[in-house]
């Protein structure tokens, strides 16, 4: 009987250790490893974004799936790349193309490039996630990851005065806001913070003109769609693909609920729904 128990509260501490730290499953770790190995001498012969590329279509296919980080609540460094959506997909090419870069192919380096980028200055807290891309392009390129592109002029020929108070404004809609007033009140004060920003885009109609963009965006840029919804700056993300019609893009995708490289043009995507107005374009290093 007592072995019993004692086997019983040896695998409750053991749980409740790796919650508190983070989540992640086993076939997380083994996926990880297999893709850094596998691209391991690769950064030799591929640029940053041709690596992130290649690596990004190792998740065509895979689940699209909301709020995977919301879970819990308290704030963990979760690894789910069997269900992702538009940004924990980037957020997972770029950290395994990071360790593709620095010749590491163990998952203790992975969670540590993935903390790197999800959160500011890499610390772990919900008020440091990167929620707004704005955030996420910034801190991103501050670590030396991405590199913002916003000319020429043209095609970034717009220019967004950002204003980004949708979480704190709607905290009802997020699970580990709705009864932490005191992360409301923090992501408030870096909201504000940003509010003012005045950022450089690709006006939707810019998006048609195929040889003046194929001159400016990469095959595995990052595109932020930007949207004209009050209090937000972008509304979702992808990875551009040239095709022989033109510019696609990589994502993952709410509507065909997995990651896939999308059927018809970005412009055509954007032209659809009127609340996007045009992209921000990122490049990895």
């Amino acid at each position: 009987m007592y072995h019993y128990q004692f086997k019983y509260i040896t695998l409750f501490i053991i749980m409740f250790v790796f919650s508190s730290v983070g989540f992640a499953q086993k076939k997380d770790s083994v996926l990880v490893v297999k893709i850094l190995s596998e691209m391991n001498g690769q950064q030799k012969k591929m640029s940053g974004a041709e690596l992130f590329l290649q690596i990004a279509r190792r998740f065509i296919g895979f689940p699209y799936v909301g709020h995977t980080l919301d879970r819990t609540d308290d704030e963990r460094l979760v690894v789910n790349l069997y269900e992702v959506d538009c940004t924990t997909f980037l957020e997972y090419a770029l950290a395994l193309t990071q360790c593709v870069k620095a010749g590491k192919t163990d998952f203790a380096a992975f969670k540590k490039t993935l903390q790197d980028i999800r959160y500011r200055d890499g610390q772990l807290a919900y008020e440091n996630r990167l929620h707004y891309y704005q955030w996420w392009v910034t801190d991103n390129a501050r670590m030396g990851f991405v590199k913002e592109i916003d000319c020429p002029n043209p095609p970034f020929t717009a220019v967004q005065k950002l204003k980004i108070n949708y979480m704190s404004s709607n905290p009802n809609l997020y699970d580990m806001l709705r009864h932490h007033p005191e992360r409301v009140a923090a992501l408030k004060t870096i909201e504000d913070a940003t509010n003012g920003t005045a950022v450089r885009y690709i006006p939707k109609a810019s998006v048609k003109n195929t040889q003046l963009l194929r001159e400016t965006i990469h095959d595995g840029d990052i595109l932020a769609l930007v949207t004209n919804k009050k209090n937000l700056d972008t509304t979702h993300l992808g990875i551009a693909v040239w095709k022989s019609d033109g510019l696609h893009l990589l994502n993952a995708s709410s509507i065909h609920k997995k990651v896939v490289e999308e059927p018809m043009l970005l412009y055509d995507y954007l032209a659809r729904r009127q609340y996007l107005i045009g992209i921000r374009v990122a490049r990895v290093l």
